[in-house]
């Protein structure tokens, strides 16, 4: 019994690294036509209204987010940004922007439901996190131990 559950433990840490370092990854793989000017980028924050410093600013946090998800002491705090990040970004597309966007297939709106769903995978197997947070007090500090 003492095995099996050492072996739930050990495939637990296992997919929390894999489920930030997908949704890094993701979010690092848009930053390039965030930063660049992409037509495609620079059409989205124009639908929203918020060209250019939206996108600029926008690609910021987001480079902010993946390093905090890279890192395994701050994945939790990326996390929770990623997830109100893609929340965002799946609200817009619901609302503003459509699912395809310039012909795209769908492409961008089922990335933010992948890193929107990494992220929350991510937060959930790490709720010990979120509970030492809340007995703390809500001292932001606690989230980076």
């Amino acid at each position: 019994c003492r095995y099996q559950l050492g072996n739930i433990l050990s495939m637990k840490k296992y997919i929390e690294r894999i489920t930030s370092l997908v949704a890094a990854i993701i979010l690092l793989q848009t930053l390039y036509f965030k930063f660049t000017g992409a037509p495609e980028s620079v059409y989205i924050f124009s639908q929203l209204g918020v060209e250019p410093y939206g996108r600029i600013g926008l690609g910021i946090v987001e480079l902010i987010t993946a390093v905090l998800l890279i890192i395994k002491r701050t994945s939790f705090v990326g996390d929770l940004m990623g997830i109100g990040i893609m929340t965002g970004a799946i609200f817009s597309h619901l609302f503003v922007l459509g699912i395809v966007v310039q012909n795209d297939g769908g492409t961008l709106f089922g990335l933010a439901i992948l890193v929107f769903t990494m992220c929350l995978i991510t937060a959930i197997l790490q709720k010990d996190k979120w509970m030492t947070f809340k007995k703390s007090g809500m001292s932001f500090e606690t989230l980076f131990t």
